[in-house]
Formats: C-alpha cells, sequence, structure tokens
C-alpha cells in the first residue's frame, strides 16, 4: 500500500525538524523530505520542495496553514 507523504491542501499543522532526507523514490525524481515533530507530541513524514529544503536546518520551525504550503516560520 502507498502512503502519500505531500500534506492536502486543506492540512493545517505546525511543529519541528527532526530530520531531513531525499530519495529517488521511482528511480527519475529526487524527492525531498523532513521529520517534524508537532506540538501534540506526533511525528509525521512530510514532502518538501527543494528550494524549502535546502533553507531549513534540524530545530527550524515548519508551518503548514489551509491553503498554502509549508514554509519556515
Amino acid at each position: 500500500m502507498f502512503k502519500s507523504h505531500e500534506p492536502g491542501p486543506a492540512d493545517a499543522w505546525e511543529g519541528v525538524v527532526e530530520d531531513k532526507s531525499r530519495g529517488m523514490l521511482d528511480g527519475a525524481n529526487m524527492y525531498h523530505f523532513v521529520k517534524v515533530r508537532r506540538a501534540d507530541g506526533q511525528s509525521m513524514k512530510v514532502r518538501v520542495d527543494r528550494g524549502l529544503w535546502k533553507s531549513i536546518a534540524v530545530g527550524d520551525r515548519l508551518v503548514k496553514a489551509p491553503g498554502s504550503g509549508p514554509a519556515k516560520a
């Protein structure tokens, strides 16, 4: 079963980056991921674009508001 890591348009959350990773899951395209620890204690793996991935570091805060993508806070 495939699980999408791309945040939905109506999702809203904020948290702290715990880890960054990337990989060629389909053998042709590079995908960038961050592991985020939310305020409620849950961790989630989220797909982000390359520009955001390069601009953040472990310990940075990310915010995802409804209707927009994850952004550095």
